[in-house]
């Protein structure tokens, strides 16, 4: 048996635990939801059957098919975006501002779900919207994400000196000042601004403005928060472009950040292997340096930068 059968031998182990790993993650998180969630939702069941009940009790005239009826208008009001507190006429959600942020989140796989096309014209352009969209938005995020790193090696140059004047020495030290402090600034612009803005405009409170940045950068898209969504509120014009402008360099500085995470866990992986074998082979190929592409743009990127000033 050669050294290459070996090593993929050597590899199924390693496969098999992260896949373990992936499962009890899941398992666990499962678990977790089915307990804080849980009890929440039973208790909701019951109040809405108890509204449902004195509702019905109120009003004898209103049997259960009027009740399916009222609900039914309410639903296709709600997915219009027309509101039934008032009898003033809106736009709908069908406007420029808030169609051109639906085309957003269409081509960035958000997919919130609050508005969707009804037409068989509009459902079959957004087949193909999105089969062109999705892959171009990929490659621009990417190209927006490394010039973001280039920005942060370009940093790296220009503060490599002054990392030395506070005692923060040697080119690691450096790079890890200047990646914390991206970090920093980017968890700012477009995590604790854009909360204050949502807390002002949508009436949320901080948490649920927390939790729905993430939800939208991350491409998680639940619906059950949506910005530039109440029918009751009339929200300015710019409104919608900065929610536009914030997705879309947002998605760029998280996605670079996640594959920083993912360059760490396969780093930690690669050093469980070795303490697990003894010394990596030279045979071996590197998975976090030649399989990543963040890697490869800051190899390259190094190699074009001038030493630090000494």
């Amino acid at each position: 048996m050669g050294v290459k059968e070996m090593l993929n031998l050597a590899r199924v182990p390693s496969i098999l635990m992260l896949g373990m790993v992936y499962g009890a993650y899941v398992l666990i998180g499962g678990v977790i939801f089915w307990k804080l969630e849980g009890e929440l939702g039973r208790k909701d069941l019951t109040g809405l059957l108890l509204s449902k009940q004195r509702l019905l009790t109120a009003y004898s005239c209103l049997t259960q098919e009027s009740l399916e009826d009222v609900a039914q208008v309410v639903q296709e009001a709600s997915k219009a975006g027309l509101s039934l507190k008032g009898n003033q006429t809106t736009d709908g959600f069908w406007k420029f501002t808030s169609s051109a942020v639906f085309a957003a989140t269409v081509v960035t796989t958000i997919g919130y779900g609050n508005m969707s096309p009804s037409s068989t014209a509009g459902q079959i352009f957004c087949v193909f919207f999105a089969l062109f969209g999705i892959p171009l938005n990929v490659v621009v995020l990417n190209r927006v994400g490394k010039y973001m790193l280039f920005a942060a090696l370009s940093a790296q140059i220009v503060w490599g000196e002054r990392c030395q004047r506070w005692a923060i020495n040697g080119e690691n030290g450096c790079r890890f000042f200047i990646h914390l402090f991206c970090f920093v600034c980017g968890t700012v612009l477009f995590f604790i601004v854009p909360m204050l803005v949502f807390q002002q405009h949508e009436g949320w409170t901080y948490s649920q403005a927390i939790y729905y940045c993430f939800i939208t950068l991350s491409t998680i898209g639940f619906g059950d928060f949506v910005a530039d969504n109440n029918p009751d509120k009339d929200y300015p014009d710019w409104y919608s472009i900065l929610m536009a402008s914030w997705i879309f360099f947002g998605l760029a500085w998280l996605a670079l950040l996640i594959n920083h995470a993912i360059d760490i866990l396969e780093r930690l992986n690669a050093q469980l292997k070795m303490g697990c074998c003894g010394k990596k082979t030279e045979e071996e190929p590197s998975s976090t340096e030649e399989n990543n592409p963040d890697t490869q743009v800051e190899d390259d990127e190094e190699l074009k930068k001038p030493p630090l000033p000494q």
